[in-house]
Formats: structure tokens, C-alpha cells, sequence
């Protein structure tokens, strides 16, 4: 009986606060004050027509390999003002930017072969900070959301023609209207 006594009352002073426990009062100030700062992610000023997980790949061209970009989402951002659609991918936890391109009329996405999740396009990319051409892959978790994402993205390369066509009617009639004022 002895000892159960004895482990009760170790086990009291276990829980017992310690001396390093214990609330001083003392009050620690910051050592650096940071501002809050507003962050501009530059989708400001567009809408998302498309918001989808996936993962991208680019075409290594000299290993002749496919090779991750990142896993995260993809969007399809149509400008406010200018009607322009851009793809732009970040990854999901570092938020960096993996693809940054506009869909252009010229452009053409297709079903990757061997692979109904996964489908592949050319496009001049700008995520690295310079202009490149490349080949990317893009592979999502369903067969649904690849076929919603080639969709809408062939539905918006195909709406770039009507843009370019309303914009060069503007430009001719801002052209007219600088010849009446001459």
C-alpha cells in the first residue's frame, strides 16, 4: 500500500507547475516592428473563367524528357478592360508562378496520348521572367476537369479573334476620327 501511495503522490508533483512554468510578469517587447505591407498578386484587374488542381510539365527539349514544373492551380484570367486571357499556374504552397502565357488564337490544346487526364499545347511562356517557347503537359486528378479545362481553353483562344477583330475596327475608327480633326 505503501508504494501506491508513494506513485501518487510522484505523480501529483509531476503535474505540478516548474519553476520555469511559472509567469514571471515580465513583458518582452518586439525586437523588429513589421508594417503590414499590401501584396499584389497582378490578378488585380482580371476575373478567373477557370480554376483547376493540377500538375504541370514542360519538354525538355536537350534531355528529350518531360519535366515537372509543379503541382498546384491552373487558371484561365480574362482582363478586365482589355478582354486578353492569360494562363497563369502557381504552385501550391510557395505560390510561384510555374506557367504565365496569353491564350492566343493561334493556339491549339489536345489530349496527351496514352492519357485522358493529360493534354498538351505550345505556347510562349513568360513564368521564368524571360519569353520562351515551350511544350507543356498538363495532367488533372479527373477525366471530367481535363476535358472542362481543353474546353474552355479552346472556347478562349477562339474568342481571341473576335478581340483582335474589335480592336483593329477600333483602331481604324480612332484613326477616321484623327483624320476628321486634322
Amino acid at each position: 500500500m505503501a508504494s501506491k501511495e508513494a506513485d501518487h503522490e510522484h505523480r501529483e508533483d509531476e503535474d505540478a507547475p516548474t519553476a520555469d512554468d511559472e509567469d514571471t510578469g515580465a513583458q518582452v517587447a518586439p525586437i523588429v516592428k513589421l508594417e503590414e505591407v499590401a501584396v499584389s498578386t497582378g490578378e488585380e484587374n482580371e476575373d478567373a473563367i477557370i480554376d483547376l488542381k493540377s500538375k504541370l510539365y514542360r519538354f525538355d527539349k536537350e534531355g528529350n524528357q518531360w519535366k515537372e514544373r509543379g503541382a498546384g492551380t491552373v487558371k484561365l484570367l480574362k482582363h478586365k478592360e482589355t478582354g486578353k486571357v492569360r494562363l497563369v499556374m502557381r504552385q501550391s504552397k510557395t505560390l510561384k508562378i510555374c506557367a504565365n502565357h496569353l491564350v492566343l488564337l493561334t493556339m491549339t490544346v489536345q489530349e496527351h496520348a496514352g492519357n485522358d487526364k493529360s493534354c498538351v499545347w505550345h505556347a510562349s511562356d513568360f513564368s521564368d521572367g524571360e519569353l520562351k517557347d515551350e511544350l507543356f503537359c498538363i495532367r488533372f486528378a479527373s477525366v471530367e476537369n481535363c476535358k472542362t479545362f481543353m474546353e474552355m481553353f479552346q472556347e478562349v483562344a477562339e474568342s481571341q479573334k473576335s478581340n483582335e477583330e474589335n480592336e483593329d475596327a477600333s483602331a481604324v475608327a480612332a484613326a477616321k476620327s484623327l483624320e476628321v480633326e486634322c
